[in-house]
């Protein structure tokens, strides 16, 4: 007998998943475990794997639908079997959500399901109170081998604006629509970009439509500042013993690798991330998180690390880090950083973060304010390694120094208790010795 797959819940906050890619397709057999599809979730890509056995009857959301928590996606069953009343009533693409790129600006109807594809008009501009410019006459798309262009009138406008024939574009949407995304990266003809723009008008903004993971970005951030109370402590740290501590531990350590082995390194990162972990142990009070009951003090340190990644910023998390070795830190963080670029983190392993550190300092920036991470209490921002005279006895001579601002949640974490912790902090990055026996 048929059934519906619906979407699932795929990572403790997710509330709907965008289907990236489909690794089935209709007719094929499905066991359990197999991987159906891609999904991509507010935390990461996530793999939607099947629970039953059966042939994919029936794709009812295409690759690129956002879809909703517990909506019908596919309808599985016995070869041949009539899934026709299943799929009408199952609401699938008909009930997806466009992406951002997609939505129809206000005053736009929708276009007619696929076979009425008559172009939909918009109410003139008076009607909807607006100033009324002078008539343009953009070129039409063409119509594509069947006659149609199969579009809506917000991706039809976006081929106008930059000046591309749709007749000329394979859609990737429902019955071979185009949408938004099959316009990217497509480049007019040389006619149409000529005059593209005209003089006195303004170009038109690229749409970059949004991701899950920058939707995610976007709330809890805006969460943050709007519900956390931000104070920041800045610090400059004397970075010349830790600079001469890295560079011997670089050194040994490619002294002896085997030989034809890539030898392990230390950066100036993992050294702080070790560092930060010896600071929390010994103030505990900026290990913790406020709640509208108690303020939580944690017993553990687990460090999030912020890892910059194309759509936005992730925070893979180094577990027990005040346990660990500085060579285990390294390594943890740069497998934990290649998994979050290659989108394969798992959901467990951005949350439950004790503390975080964002470092900037590969920019080339000099110092910064981070946002919270809540439910964390604080967040080290860190800059670069400056190289600058600095003064030492009655000399002035070459140093390198290194700023860090903390950004404290005043409900958990007092001025008193942040200026300890960089105190703290700050004694053993230029006494870097006690890092590796803290």
């Amino acid at each position: 007998m048929a059934k519906v797959l619906e979407l699932p819940k795929l990572s403790p906050t997710m509330e709907e998943g965008q289907i990236s890619a489909w690794h089935k397709k209709e007719g094929d057999a499905i066991d359990i475990d197999d991987l159906l599809a891609e999904v991509e979730t507010d935390k990461a890509t996530m793999e939607y794997k099947s629970f039953d056995r059966g042939t994919l009857l029936k794709i009812l959301v295409p690759a690129g639908s956002v879809v909703q928590l517990g909506q019908p996606v596919a309808i599985i069953g016995t070869p041949g079997e009539d899934v026709s009343a299943l799929a009408g009533g199952s609401g699938g693409a008909a009930a997806a959500k466009p992406s951002a790129a997609e939505a129809q600006p206000k005053g736009e109807r929708a276009a007619p399901p696929a076979g009425g594809d008559a172009p939909v008009t918009s109410p003139p501009p008076a009607a909807r109170g607006e100033a009324v410019s002078p008539p343009t006459q953009p070129a039409a798309p063409q119509p594509s081998s069947n006659g149609r262009v199969k579009a809506s009138p917000y991706v039809r406008k976006l081929g106008r604006e930059r000046g591309l024939d749709l007749s000329s574009v394979a859609g990737s949407g429902p019955r071979g629509r185009i949408v938004a995304r099959d316009l990217e990266g497509l480049k007019p003809a040389p006619a149409a970009a000529a005059k593209a723009t005209a003089p006195g008008e303004l170009a038109a903004p690229e749409v970059r439509p949004l991701s899950m993971m920058r939707k995610a970005i976007a709330r809890r951030l805006t969460e943050s500042k709007q519900t956390v109370p931000h104070f920041y402590l800045s610090i400059d740290v004397d970075a010349d013993p830790l600079n001469a501590l890295r560079e011997q531990i670089n050194a040994d350590l490619a002294a002896t690798a085997a030989e034809g082995e890539k030898p392990a390194k230390v950066s100036f990162n993992d050294l702080l991330v070790k560092a930060c972990a010896i600071a929390l142990v010994r103030v505990p009070e900026c290990n913790a998180q406020f709640t509208p009951d108690a303020i939580l003090v944690h017993q553990r340190v687990d460090i999030s690390v912020a890892v910059a990644v194309p759509e936005g910023l992730v925070t893979p998390v180094v577990r027990d880090v005040d346990r660990k070795q500085v060579l285990d830190i390294a390594a943890e963080v740069r497998e934990l950083a290649g998994r979050a670029k290659a989108k394969k983190l798992r959901p467990e392993e951005m949350a439950n973060g004790t503390f975080s550190i964002s470092n900037l300092g590969m920019y080339g920036i000099d110092n910064f304010g981070a946002v919270i991470n809540p439910p964390e209490g604080a967040i080290l921002a860190v800059g670069q390694v400056r190289r600058e005279p600095v003064v030492r006895g009655e000399q002035i001579v070459p140093g390198r120094r290194l700023s860090m601002t903390l950004s404290c949640d005043h409900r958990v974490v007092d001025g008193a208790v942040g200026a300890t912790f960089l105190k703290v902090l700050r004694q053993l990055l230029e006494h870097p010795t006690q890092i590796l026996i803290g």
